[in-house]
């Protein structure tokens, strides 16, 4: 009979353990601990949405849209998505959740995402993300709390050394229209110089144009007029209020006037945190604002600010974790201290205390299992101990060794 293959990982997928999820864990904590010094509540939504949802959000147009989403049909006939990013998702249940009542609203959300490109370095087809917005929030002083928040984020992580904060504007409704209509003229005067991406850009999208990637494009659009000259007095108040506050709270920043976003709903601040670590996918965090989202969705022109970041990409820039250790590993020496042992290990987890059990092999393998293990005391049973009601307890860094009582023990090991 033919053995039957085991099932692969699916491209583009990752099974994460060891040193990598050690990694991954401690972006989450950490971005879990920062959060709530500034107050943003958790919040956690559907993987999957109706594909309205994101078409309408992400613009029909988009490669996420019309390339990168996984979109099934479910057994009732309704298009569903699994979620290529959260901010839509947000944006819905802050409509249909009757959130607006508690608007302005500070709030944070963690987990996959789904599209489907090409596996890189440090991209995935699932792969995991840390959310953090304000809805319903008009003031710049919400841009500056949430770049506060990811400067924070980044220093604790310690990887904010060789991360630079790129900050732009893309005005206001007046501003971006003016703006957009003189990007348009100087592409189409330059149109037989352009690549074919960029060309479709020109048509649907003419900001996309100045972010291009392609040699041929880049003299094109850095020549391009920049935002300064068609900003509206309102919308450079706007900036100079964001700026300054990122000035007081010492939040190092540098303009990137070819930073931009190109969906229509995009006003205001539009930043990235950067790295020079990460080769040619240097953005390791990145958001905006995005006043006009919520009424694209069918709801009151209602403003948001937000930005994601790649767990992944957060890792990867870490130092090595330490592997967490633990208080105790308990060495039970035969079948009665064995089954002893069961009810003190109980006992000292429920008292707050990390201890493994070593039940198999000779002594000296169970002694260096304790010590691969990290832990600080090996507790030995025997019956000697038993019959004395104590354990053995040998300090794994000195190798003193003390009795103590059974009762006492969780206190012995704090």
């Amino acid at each position: 009979m033919a053995r039957t293959e085991t099932p692969r990982r699916i491209r583009g997928t990752q099974d994460i353990f060891g040193d990598e999820q050690r990694r991954f864990a401690h972006v989450l904590s950490t971005f879990e601990r920062v959060r709530a010094l500034y107050c943003f509540q958790r919040i956690d939504i559907p993987v999957f949405e109706s594909t309205a949802v994101f078409a309408r959000s992400l613009g029909e147009t988009t490669d996420v849209v019309s390339k990168e989403m996984y979109t099934f049909e479910d057994r009732g006939g309704d298009s569903l998505t699994l979620r290529p990013e959260f901010t839509a998702g947000i944006a819905r249940a802050y409509l249909t959740e009757g959130w607006q009542q508690f608007a302005p609203l500070k709030i944070t959300t963690s987990g996959p995402v789904f599209r489907y490109e090409r596996p890189q370095k440090g991209r995935f087809r699932q792969f995991h993300q840390i959310d953090a917005e304000v809805i319903g929030a008009a003031e710049p002083a919400a841009d500056v709390e949430l770049l506060v928040l990811a400067d924070q984020l980044l220093r604790e992580l310690g990887i904010a050394d060789g991360v630079t904060l790129q900050l732009n504007t893309l005005g206001d409704a007046e501003t971006r229209e003016a703006w957009r209509a003189a990007l348009v003229a100087h592409f189409e005067a330059h149109r037989g110089e352009l690549s074919e991406d960029s060309l479709t850009r020109l048509e649907k999208n003419p900001m996309r144009i100045l972010d291009s990637k392609d040699p041929k494009d880049r003299p094109i659009a850095d020549s391009a007029p920049d935002i300064d000259a068609y900003l509206t007095p309102e919308a450079r108040a706007f900036f100079d209020a964001v700026t300054a506050g990122l000035d007081a709270a010492g939040v190092a920043w540098e303009r990137n006037a070819r930073l931009v976003r190109g969906l229509d709903y995009y006003r205001h601040t539009a930043f990235e945190f950067v790295t020079d670590r990460l080769g040619s996918q240097g953005t390791v965090l990145a958001g905006g604002r995005y006043d006009g989202l919520i009424g694209s969705l069918g709801g009151p022109e209602t403003a948001g600010v937000g930005w994601a970041a790649g767990v992944e990409r957060l890792a990867m820039l870490l130092e090595e974790p330490a592997a967490a250790g633990i208080d105790a590993v308990v060495v039970p020496m035969g079948a009665a201290a064995e089954a002893r042992a069961t009810g003190i290990v109980a006992d000292l987890r429920r008292a707050g205390v990390a201890v493994e059990m070593a039940y198999k092999g000779k002594m000296k393998a169970r002694m260096a299992k304790a010590d691969a293990l990290g832990a600080r005391f090996a507790i030995i049973l025997g019956d000697d101990e038993l019959a004395k009601g104590v354990g053995a307890v040998k300090a794994l860094a000195t190798g003193t060794q003390t009795e103590v009582a059974f009762a006492d023990l969780a206190e012995a090991l704090r």
